[in-house]
């Protein structure tokens, strides 16, 4: 079993940053890729960003890259997505995700097997 926090979420200007954490429990945590979803009002799940279990390789979906980063902290158990010169359309519910089969491609929210409850990001114009 598998638990996972998501936190940092909140109100943000246009251009500003935000760092979400996501905290996991258990000892498996450095074995599994873990990714970041989003979904804003009236509109599917999509995915943002995944890390693999090393950290080695990311992966981020064409609206974010250059401007979101992914990370995680092994002995931390904690996975983070910086978030920089946030737009309003990244207004969204964030959640991560755990794949712990590392199934591919990591974009495809049916291969995670765990989810987060999810943290409101709002960004304003």
């Amino acid at each position: 079993q598998v638990q996972l926090v998501e936190s940092g979420g909140g109100l943000v200007q246009a251009g500003g940053s935000l760092r979400l954490s996501c905290a996991a429990s258990g000892r498996t945590f450095s074995r599994y890729t873990t990714g970041w979803f989003r979904q804003a009002p009236g509109k599917e799940r999509e995915f943002v960003a995944a890390i693999s279990w090393s950290g080695s390789d990311t992966y981020y979906a064409d609206s974010v890259k250059d401007r979101f980063t992914i990370s995680r902290d092994n002995a931390d158990y904690t996975v983070y997505l910086q978030m920089n010169s946030l737009k309003p359309e990244d207004t969204a519910v964030y959640y991560c995700a755990a794949n712990l089969r590392g199934a591919r491609p990591y974009s495809y929210g049916a291969h995670y097997d765990y989810w987060g409850q999810g943290t409101q990001v709002t960004v304003s114009s």
